[in-house]
């Protein structure tokens, strides 16, 4: 955090803060890149118990797929000691229809998602505790069955312990936006708006509108269905549209979040882009001297975007 705030502390200080927010997006690339994006949005995260929705990038590996992945271990790792796991993971399993929750120790063990996001999330706050959830590949239809089933078990568990959603409970959800570019993909390309400048400006564009357009304003379901259809493929949902590795995530903790909101008769989501930037538009953070380094290269022909918003 000091050396986010002495080189990028401009930028952090210009976005905008909310305390006490209800759901955030959050990216969950190198700290090197990432930089200012991760407490800009997650000092905004006020409640000590903090429900994670992460990305599961492995899930094909595993055969998962229609059901959400927890794990069972009693705490996590965190920079300022361990940050246990909370009880309250039980008590929504336990609500849960049978096919719509698994445990996955091993799916969790290799997935990176959810504690890109812990330093930050106990800097702000050192007792934190959380419950961690990876979202696999899942239909429109079926993820708003098991969103609906979710938010409903959540609904219970805040009544029987009397939790107030955002001050005691919070939701937060992570994605990387596009993975743009034709070299070190793994062999596939893309780029589809081509590798210059102006294919850069291109995509850029079309980032900004599928945040302006599905994550920015007033919650809803037409909202959150277009966030599917710009991202996931229309003949295959298991396929990319436009490369947003939580093109599973996102939708599904916004459904949840929604469904949550009518159970509990809470005021709108509205959601407030804190920022939005890629791996190539400021200088990296120096993080070699603290035994960091970068998981892929940062150029015109390989680079990430990174969205963030939170909701009040």
């Amino acid at each position: 955090m000091s050396r986010i705030m002495s080189l990028q502390g401009e930028m952090l200080a210009k976005s905008p803060t909310v305390n006490g927010c209800r759901l955030a997006v959050c990216p969950h690339d190198d700290y090197t890149y990432v930089g200012w994006l991760y407490p800009a949005t997650l000092r905004n995260i006020s409640a000590k118990t903090i429900i994670l929705f992460g990305v599961a990038h492995k899930a094909r590996k595993f055969n998962l797929e229609d059901a959400l992945v927890f794990d069972s271990f009693t705490h996590w790792h965190g920079a300022y000691g361990n940050i246990p796991v909370s009880e309250l993971r039980e008590h929504i399993i336990k609500e849960l229809p049978g096919d719509m929750a698994i445990r996955h120790d091993s799916m969790h063990i290799v997935e990176h998602s959810v504690e890109s996001m812990l330093p930050f999330l106990q800097y702000s706050k050192r007792d934190i505790e959380i419950v961690p959830i990876l979202v696999p590949c899942m239909s429109f239809d079926r993820m708003k069955e098991v969103a609906t089933a979710l938010a409903t078990a959540l609904q219970k568990v805040f009544q029987k312990y009397d939790l107030s959603w955002g001050s005691d409970v919070a939701l937060v959800v992570t994605t990387d936006a596009v993975h743009y570019g034709d070299e070190e993909w793994g062999g596939r390309n893309y780029a589809p708006f081509g590798t210059d400048s102006a294919g850069y400006r291109k995509a850029v564009d079309l980032e900004l509108e599928i945040i302006n357009t599905t994550l920015k304003g007033t919650l809803n379901d037409v909202k959150i269905r277009n966030f599917f259809g710009y991202t996931v493929d229309a003949e295959n949902y298991r396929e990319y549209k436009w490369t947003w590795c939580g093109r599973y995530s996102i939708p599904f903790a916004l459904l949840t979040a929604i469904k949550l909101n009518q159970l509990m008769k809470g005021s709108d989501l509205i959601g407030l882009p804190v920022g939005y930037a890629t791996s190539i538009d400021h200088q990296p953070l120096p993080v070699a001297d603290l035994g960091m380094g970068q998981t892929a290269p940062a150029n015109i022909r390989h680079w990430v975007g990174y969205a963030a918003v939170v909701y009040p």
